[in-house]
């Protein structure tokens, strides 16, 4: 049981990290490239990574979710 918890923590700790790394850099690349003119391609391919992060960590959260649903 204490096995199960910690890796149903340590996935719930790294989808958070994932998140918060896709946020801040979907922010940097939005900033910089407005900064120096980059093309608007540019943007698109941080929104559609940040959008993949997102995806994956939803994912993720929710088969932890689903897991916890089930052992109670």
């Amino acid at each position: 049981m204490s096995n199960k918890l910690d890796e149903q923590k340590t996935q719930t700790r790294l989808a958070s990290i994932v998140i918060l790394v896709a946020m801040l850099g979907w922010m940097l690349v939005t900033f910089l490239g407005g900064k120096f003119g980059l093309p608007v391609r540019f943007a698109f391919l941080a929104d559609f990574a940040a959008m993949g992060a997102f995806a994956w960590a939803l994912i993720v959260l929710f088969k932890v979710w689903r897991q916890r649903q089930e052992g109670e």
